[in-house]
């Protein structure tokens, strides 16, 4: 049965029951600023990386169509000359090596640089007292062999008279065989002695002639006509000669005619031929250019560092004598060469113009070669302000200007060499050709 309740009692709560809820699972933290700010730079670089890629595009569009400057060179009527260049060394044509024969004391010296010689004319003097000693036995020798000759005949003629007188003796009876047959024999001693006196004069003659040959090469006499270049004793010295000739003058036989020894690289020596003219300078004249002629080319190679040259010698007129023995030239060979020829400067040859107004592609053709026969080479020619391919037969070509064989050129007109646009830095220049 059910209890009464008061009126302003307070009721007792009866407890709620206890209901198990299931924990949520735990939500990801967030992403972390720093990784959002991140992907943020990359993609604001991509999109300036793209607008300066357009602007460029922009740029270059613009500049290929803004006015060209074209740098011209005139066609003109000229020389086209293909040379070798090489270095060589000044010598006199011919250089006399003077020597000694004989050994000695150099006693007295005639000749000094640059002394004017004959041929004949004695330059020094080695001490003869040594060899005139030598010449004097001699002499005494032979005047011995001389004597003995005499005294030989003498005993030859009274040989001949005893035997005369045994042979008649002998006829009579008077005298043995046997002393007919001893003065036979000493007649024919005596004769044979005779002989060989003779032979010992000749002996004596020829020391004497040998000793007088040594006298004389105490003179240091010049072979020929020529200038002194070069002393190497003194008064006072010994000059010693018995394993080699020492040498005591160098005499040049004339510095009016001299020849420039140059050393031509095998890759060139080709194309030179006997008579080739030359022309040299040297660091004493810079300015000053000299003439001269190809008249030898030695075989003989000269291998330096593995590098092989050959002696081209150049004879060159020195008749003022501003040309000294050992200086060095700078010499150009010519080895071909047009006279008064049509001539472009190399440089049009290589020439191409930016090919976006001629091909529409807006590459640059591949120029033609420009070497002498090529039958593709063209030039660029500015008329009324364009430029137009003018086809042509290049011939020698200097490195400089080129020979134009065939082709609608003529003096005065302007070849294109190079072109620039007026609002850009770029210039267009010919490629090297290879």
């Amino acid at each position: 049965m059910s209890k009464p309740v008061e009126i302003g009692a307070t009721p007792a709560e009866t407890p709620a029951p206890v209901v198990l809820v299931p924990k949520p699972a735990p939500s990801p933290p967030p992403a972390p600023a720093v990784a959002r700010s991140g992907r943020a730079w990359v993609i604001g670089g991509l999109l300036s990386l793209a607008l300066l890629a357009a602007a460029a595009a922009i740029w270059w569009l613009s500049g290929n169509n803004g006015p060209v400057q074209y740098n011209t060179a005139p066609v003109t009527r000229g020389d086209v000359t293909r040379t070798v260049t090489a270095t060589g060394t000044v010598n006199p044509v011919l250089t006399i090596i003077v020597g000694s024969y004989v050994s000695g004391v150099i006693q007295e010296i005639h000749c000094d640089y640059n002394t004017e010689v004959k041929k004949g004319q004695v330059c020094a003097r080695i001490d003869p007292r040594p060899y005139q000693t030598v010449v004097d036995q001699n002499r005494a020798n032979l005047a011995v062999a001389k004597a003995q000759l005499e005294k030989d005949k003498a005993n030859l003629a009274y040989a001949q008279l005893n035997y005369d007188r045994n042979v008649r003796l002998a006829e009579t009876h008077a005298v043995s065989k046997d002393t007919v047959d001893n003065a036979k024999n000493a007649l024919d001693q005596a004769r044979a002695q005779i002989g060989l006196d003779q032979a010992t004069i000749q002996q004596r003659e020829a020391q004497l002639e040998a000793a007088e040959v040594n006298l004389g090469y105490t003179n240091i006499v010049s072979p020929v006509n020529g200038t002194v270049v070069s002393r190497n004793v003194t008064v006072g010295q010994t000059v010693a000669a018995s394993f080699q000739t020492p040498t005591l003058f160098l005499i040049a036989t004339s510095l009016t005619e001299m020849q420039v020894d140059t050393n031509v690289s095998e890759s060139d020596i080709g194309g030179i031929e006997l008579g080739d003219k030359a022309t040299f300078t040297i660091d004493a004249f810079p300015k000053r250019t000299f003439d001269g002629k190809v008249t030898q080319i030695r075989q003989s190679p000269q291998t330096v560092q593995n590098v092989v040259t050959y002696d081209v010698v150049v004879s060159v007129d020195n008749h003022d004598l501003a040309l000294k023995p050992g200086m060095t030239a700078s010499t150009r060979i010519v080895i071909d060469e047009r006279r008064d020829v049509l001539r472009v400067p190399s440089q049009a040859l290589r020439y191409v113009p930016v090919a976006a107004g001629e091909t529409g592609q807006g590459r640059r053709q591949r120029p033609s070669s420009g070497r002498p026969g090529a039958p593709q080479a063209r030039v660029f020619v500015l008329r009324d302000g364009n430029p137009v391919a003018v086809p042509v037969t290049a011939g020698l070509d200097d490195d400089s200007f080129t020979e134009i064989v065939k082709g609608d050129l003529k003096p005065g007109d302007r070849v294109i060499v190079s072109e620039q646009r007026n609002n850009s830095a770029r210039t267009a220049t010919p490629r090297l050709r290879f």
